[in-house]
């Protein structure tokens, strides 16, 4: 909230800015360009990297929809809200392709 410095009136919201009703002060509008940045960055969160070996991680049999192989290291993340359930995440032992399923 402003005030008109000639009247000490509360200025108002005008199409050119703000406007003094008694004297007609007129304090106009500053036009600021918004410069939108995007900031990209790496995440330093990794559970498994991608050269990391698999070793200590249990294995399951599911297919792999990327080569066909039927083995598949896996682990669960909690990625949501803790209501919701836990994601997990499965990597191909042969390929090393990674994905996930929302369970």
């Amino acid at each position: 909230m402003k005030f008109c410095p000639n009247c000490e009136v509360k200025l108002k919201n005008d199409d050119s800015g703000l406007q003094c009703p008694k004297c007609d002060y007129v304090e106009r509008k500053q036009i600021t360009k918004a410069n939108n940045v995007v900031q990209e960055y790496e995440s330093q969160f990794n559970v498994l990297s991608q050269n990391e070996t698999v070793e200590t991680l249990p294995t399951i049999k599911i297919e792999c929809e990327k080569c066909g192989n039927d083995e598949a290291v896996w682990w669960m993340l909690q990625t949501r809200s803790a209501d919701e359930p836990t994601t997990q995440f499965y990597r191909c032992s042969k390929c090393r392709h990674t994905w996930r399923n929302y369970a």
